[in-house]
């Protein structure tokens, strides 16, 4: 099996858990894996991951470049 992945609790503004709802339904994600993706955005970007692997998408059919 592939990496695991760490598990933990989360506490969000609902305000901000709507709007990222929102957002991860127009790119075809689940909430946890638009999360994950912004995270892994971010951290690339500011240059904190120790690999350049880009992003993946919740969906395997997602052609989108990144």
């Amino acid at each position: 099996m592939g990496k695991e992945k760490k598990a933990f609790a989360l506490r969000l503004d609902p305000e901000l858990h709507r709007a990222l709802e929102l957002w991860a339904a127009d790119e075809f994600r689940s909430v946890n894996g638009h999360i994950e993706f912004l995270l892994r955005e971010a951290l690339g970007k500011a240059g904190r991951l120790k690999s350049a692997r880009p992003a993946s998408s919740d969906n395997p059919n997602d052609q989108r470049q990144s």
